[in-house]
């Protein structure tokens, strides 16, 4: 994860492939379908398999969570809001379930000048103090260079000799400091490598290849335990694009190494991973965009015998401290689906925890019905539904209300309110997966209909956790007009027991207004937010993107369904605000 966007949000980028030259059309249309189905000529290198103990090893790490933005923090370990580590820490990840912690270092701005580099002893020992603890705990550590990736080493093409030193001289003092270290002690080169002012991916490679050779070489003739410890490396950009794949194949294949891992990241189809483009839900889209990247990379490594491991994964805009942007029942759909499938295509996922999951000062989780999610999707599936909250508008009597089951496998078995279980055929019915909640139920569950939530029920499978759902009593919101300045307007709005979902902002004429051009909706917190109860806010960003006097019309979606128009117009530094 890198820090140069928001504290929680790990960076993922993509970069577009060049288109294929003239001649190579020619060769792929004329000359390969000569050539034998196995020996296509842009077929990538095929890898040796990796030794039995290094799937062993990989597949006894399963499941993994990082110690996320405490070593890796800059300039220290509590400088990005974490306290510092305790063993006692350690102890209540391991009761939870992990096998392993990933390890995330930044090292470069704890050492020395050049020519030597020396990290600082103080904090070579703090590492090596987490380290000791988490073996003493039966984990597996992950160890690594993290932000090091963006703060000196991706200056690689333009100051070469002297980032291969400095990257060879950090190597150099990590293996010989854990050299002796039992084998549940794995390396990983760098974090998510990227490179500045290249020519293109067939450079970044080639700079990529050079720092994993490094890497490998430095740690294989430390000797000690490291002569045999698995090394972990990555893709470029930790990224599972079908040519990153390929390029670390044929890494793999001219390092010839037993003992060697491969790993990338994921964090969800992006434009649902921000809520932006209208995609709030975890729908078909966001699941073919995770079956694609864990195909890919089972297919590259997994089926040919070279283990890997998803170093981290959550979702981008996913943080305790922003509640909305993701809605929750849509998180929980997510991570269900991500650690079944993780499963299937054999894959050792580490949870990218930054402080979002479990509170390190309490060692509670914040969402424990999430994290019983996420654990249970370790070794099983879970029933979900269509949503996880059922509005009732209080303005209209109440009727029956139907959700749609996604049953995975499971039976649906009862539907329980806190300690009462609710009756089929009276309070509710199924009909293969259609649950429908009775007027009568609905009508007892809302009591004195007040907005917000009413009862809190829960659907029961034959596996997996519960799924919950929310009884909402609501009406459409209102939201008032208002004037301000473009660095930021805060709308005054009743909710009235709804939820925002996601803005639509266009001009006049039809056009796109915001940030994000491509798209009439907006994305969360890049243009709006709406993290109190009393209001929605308008960033200073919206503004600057848009036109001078010229009315933009917002539509506010709720999660009932409801609808929001309103009106918004720049006038130099002034911005007024008009309800519809």
């Amino acid at each position: 994860m890198t820090r140069r966007l928001v504290r929680f949000l790990p960076r993922r980028r993509r970069s577009p492939r060049p288109p294929r030259k003239l001649t190579a059309l020619l060769l792929a249309v004329v000359l390969l379908p000569l050539l034998p189905a196995t020996a296509r000529a842009d077929d990538p290198p095929v890898p040796p398999p990796s030794s039995p103990a290094a799937r062993s090893t990989v597949a006894a790490m399963q499941p993994g969570w990082n110690l996320g933005n405490t070593y890796d923090a800059i300039p220290d370990e509590t400088s990005w809001g974490n306290p510092p580590v305790t063993r006692a820490l350690l102890k209540k990840v391991r009761s939870q379930g992990f096998k392993s912690i990933r390890l995330p270092v930044t090292w470069g701005i704890h050492e020395g000048a050049a020519p030597g580099h020396t990290i600082d002893p103080v904090w070579m020992a703090k590492v090596r103090q987490v380290v000791d603890w988490a073996l003493d705990e039966d984990l597996y550590v992950l160890l690594n260079m993290h932000h090091d990736s963006w703060m000196w080493a991706d200056d690689l093409p333009t100051d070469h000799d002297a980032v291969l030193a400095r990257y060879g001289a950090t190597w150099t003092q990590i293996a010989a400091e854990f050299r002796d270290e039992p084998s549940r002690l794995v390396f990983e080169s760098i974090n998510e490598p990227t490179f500045s002012g290249t020519s293109g991916d067939e450079e970044n490679y080639r700079l990529l290849a050079e720092l994993n050779r490094a890497f490998h070489r430095i740690v294989r003739e430390s000797g000690g335990a490291n002569a045999t410890r698995l090394l972990v490396l990555p893709t470029l950009y930790t990224n599972a694009d079908q040519g990153r794949l390929d390029a670390l194949a044929a890494e793999l294949t001219s390092l010839r190494d037993p003992m060697v891992a491969t790993t990338v990241h994921f964090y969800g189809w992006w434009p649902f991973s921000v809520n932006i483009a209208g995609y709030t839900r975890f729908d078909a889209t966001s699941e073919q965009d995770l079956t694609g990247t864990f195909d890919r990379v089972y297919h590259a490594f997994v089926d040919r015998g070279i283990p890997v491991v998803i170093g981290e994964y959550a979702l981008l805009a996913y943080d305790h401290t922003r509640p909305g942007i993701i809605e929750r029942g849509e998180v929980r759909k997510y991570f269900e689906f991500l650690g079944d499938y993780a499963r299937r295509r054999k894959l050792t996922t580490m949870l990218w925890d930054a402080g979002q999951f479990l509170n390190r000062d309490t060692l509670q989780w914040r969402d424990p019905e999430l994290f019983a999610q996420i654990r249970s999707s370790w070794t099983t599936r879970s029933g979900t539904a269509s949503s996880d909250m059922v509005f009732l508008a209080k303005s209209r009597p109440v009727t029956g209300q139907t959700l749609t089951l996604n049953l995975h496998g499971t039976d649906f078995q009862s539907l329980r309110h806190g300690s009462r279980t609710l009756v089929k055929d009276r309070d509710y019915t199924v009909s293969g997966d259609r649950l429908t909640l009775t007027a009568a139920a609905l009508t007892e569950l809302a009591g004195d209909r007040a907005y917000g939530v009413d009862a809190t029920l829960e659907a029961r499978f034959s596996r997996g956790v519960p799924w919950r759902i929310d009884v909402i009593t609501y009406d459409t919101p209102v939201l008032s007009s208002v004037s301000g300045s473009t660095s930021g307007l805060t709308i005054p709005t009743a909710f009235r027991g709804d939820l925002l979902a996601t803005m639509e902002a266009r001009y006049d004429d039809g056009s796109n207004a915001g940030p994000a051009s491509w798209t009439s909706f907006q994305q969360w917190d890049t243009a709006f937010s709406a993290y109190t109860g009393d209001s929605i806010k308008l960033t200073a960003e919206f503004f600057t993107s848009l036109k001078d006097d010229s009315r933009v019309t917002l539509t506010f979606h709720f999660w009932s369904g409801a609808s929001v128009t309103y009106h918004v117009t720049k006038t130099g530094g002034t911005v007024t605000g008009t309800a519809a």
